[in-house]
């Protein structure tokens, strides 16, 4: 029986690589399968069998290798495997693309589940809910108290005008998507703007936290942290802000875009702030600036996507409802920073 062959993985070249770089790792022929809901980098699990691995590697027919650094990827979950902050054991890196076509990298497989909706998280029920929130935020604090230059991760990013920056990157996006009127989209930007917070110390950042982007297991606890392919050094807050933006009930039945706030025994974004406060020891007074940027930033997510959506670059189920969240993600940023002014 020969093996499975999904795009952009030969199991066979993978099986020969691995033989050079990893003597007796794998003992027989390897399958794969392409990991579903991932973001733009691709995923597969690979099997001898016996044991499994996963494998990150570029989407298709990737240009920017600073958007797909796996080299980056492996490199953070490497500082980061022999400290608290709970990640795969990095097996091996290869940037030779005559293997795959492209850069890649091997991690252990880690069993759990990574919850994407409410109705996938409810029947946990309220308390175990509740428990296992409440501990994706003591991981995000375990990963923010790693202290970057001890792990080596002293270089990972360039803290210094961080916020700036991304603001300024995400500003910069929406004008290359713009084709209708937003109303609000540039009062919030401009007023995000306008009341810049000050830092504090940087640390690493994950750059998407949530709890879809974690594996949870049967104890509910996080067994790992996936998808660093947005890490950098950085604000904390701003984890701690999209973490909140994630935490909101939307109410917006048959949007593609899915949360599990929802969910009985989901904290609040209050509460779940209140906790990070409380173990990090952080000053989060000015968190409502960090959860509008949130708002905002995927706001011009969603735009592009409706952009390229109308231009006939994107096809698929729930696509052609993008476009009408835009406006009530815009509100959201709007009203989240008119609460701090008042």
């Amino acid at each position: 029986m020969s093996a499975v062959h999904p795009p952009g993985l030969d199991p066979e070249q993978l099986r020969g690589f691995l033989d050079r770089e990893r003597p007796g790792l794998v003992s027989g022929p390897l399958s794969a399968r392409i990991v579903e809901g991932g973001r733009s980098n691709l995923t597969y699990v690979v099997t001898d069998g016996t044991g499994r691995w996963v494998v990150r590697r570029p989407p298709l027919g990737h240009v920017l290798a600073t958007a797909h650094d796996m080299k980056r990827e492996h490199r953070v979950i490497s500082a980061l495997h022999p400290t608290p902050v709970p990640v795969p054991e990095p097996v091996v890196l290869c940037e030779d693309e005559s293997v795959l076509g492209a850069p890649f990298y091997v991690m252990e497989f880690v069993t759990g589940t990574p919850y994407r909706t409410a109705e996938q998280l409810a029947p946990l029920g309220a308390e175990r809910t509740r428990a296992a929130l409440l501990g994706l935020v003591d991981t995000l604090v375990d990963l923010h108290a790693v202290e970057p230059k001890a792990v080596g991760l002293g270089d990972f990013g360039r803290p210094d005008g961080f916020l700036d920056r991304q603001l300024r990157r995400w500003g910069k996006q929406l004008d290359a998507s713009r084709s209708r009127e937003l109303p609000g989209i540039d009062e919030l930007h401009a007023t995000l703007g306008r009341r810049l917070p000050a830092s504090p110390a940087a640390t690493v950042v994950h750059g998407d936290y949530r709890l879809d982007n974690v594996l949870l297991g049967e104890d509910d606890r996080v067994n790992a942290v996936l998808d660093w392919e947005m890490s950098t050094l950085g604000d904390p807050l701003t984890d701690v802000g999209l973490l909140s933006m994630y935490s909101v009930r939307l109410d917006l039945p048959g949007s593609p875009i899915s949360t599990t706030a929802a969910a009985p025994g989901h904290p609040s974004p209050g509460e779940l702030i209140e906790r990070y406060a409380e173990r990090s020891g952080r000053d989060v007074s000015a968190l409502p600036w960090y959860t509008a940027f949130a708002w905002f930033k995927l706001a011009v997510i969603l735009e592009g996507i409706h952009y390229r959506y109308t231009l006939g670059q994107t096809v698929g189920a729930g696509f052609d409802r993008i476009g009408e969240l835009v406006p009530v993600f815009i509100e959201h940023g709007l009203t989240t920073l008119r609460r701090q002014e008042g």
